[in-house]
């Protein structure tokens, strides 16, 4: 069954960001629990950002999941990546993903890599980059494994990294570079920029999918854009996709507006 997620960042200094939900994690889970999501998707701005005990305990209360969480404040507040050329700063970018790794895999919740894998820098050879983005995201994949949860790679669209862009390309880095241990996820707003056919891409790309980005065309919550998603929805569908349509979003016009909207397009396209 595809299941309902909405984001939750708790990193003020990020506040123009793509997250529903923002810095009261009690009263977001409160919300997102009364609206029917079945999970949260958080972006903290480190492993230690939260208490795992007294987190779990609000999962209880709201009957809510993690779904995933997000590194990306390794490289927003410390402009960490998996592909800088400089070794030293590759190997924090290791150290703050494995922790959150570890962080996530306490709730049984994979980690996302997204803007950490950086970009091909000026005067390195392409290959280079690969070569350290795949060495990097091998060793995580190992430490995730170990730990019984999942790691998920994210293609960007073109303004975001020139790495990789679609999930073809995805596909066929981790193939090429024989990385077994991680996955894919299908972010819908980079790939109405970058994919020709989203759900042909989703269909082809069925073995490695394990997460969704849930969001319209302007990157506003689904309804709001002029991405068509009957077609994407149906995609998910026939892959027999069980994992989390996840709203990674801008709050607009307000963060409750938006987890409400975002509900009611879930219930639309997956007619739960």
């Amino acid at each position: 069954m595809i299941k309902s997620c909405a984001t939750i960042a708790l990193v003020s200094n990020i506040k123009s960001g793509p997250w529903i939900y923002w810095d009261d994690l009690e009263q977001s889970m409160a919300h997102a629990s009364s609206l029917g999501f079945d999970a949260v998707e958080l972006f903290t701005a480190s492993s230690n950002a939260l208490e795992v005990e007294a987190t779990q305990l609000l999962l209880k209360k709201y009957q809510l999941q993690i779904a995933a969480v997000g590194t990306g404040a390794g490289k927003v507040i410390h402009g960490l990546t998996l592909t800088d050329s400089d070794e030293t700063v590759r190997k924090k970018a290791i150290e703050f993903i494995e922790k959150m790794i570890s962080f996530g895999a306490a709730f049984k919740a994979p980690a996302i890599i997204g803007s950490m894998q950086g970009n091909v820098m000026p005067g390195v050879d392409r290959e280079q980059a690969l070569e350290w983005l795949s060495k990097g995201l091998s060793y995580l994949g190992k430490h995730a494994a170990s730990l019984g949860v999942q790691l998920i790679y994210e293609p960007l669209n073109r303004y975001e990294t020139n790495l990789i862009n679609t999930l073809a390309d995805g596909v066929s880095f981790l193939k090429t570079h024989q990385i077994n241990q991680v996955g894919l996820l299908a972010d819908l707003f980079h790939m109405n920029m970058e994919e020709v056919d989203m759900a042909a891409s989703i269909r082809a790309s069925k073995d490695f999918l394990l997460h969704v980005h849930f969001a319209d065309s302007n990157r506003r919550p689904v309804g709001n854009g002029h991405t068509h998603f009957v077609e994407v929805a149906k995609a998910l569908q026939e892959i027999n996709y069980q994992g989390y349509v996840s709203a990674e979003a801008f709050p607009w016009p307000t963060p409750k507006e938006a987890a409400t909207q975002t509900i009611l397009s879930f219930k639309k396209y997956f007619k739960i």
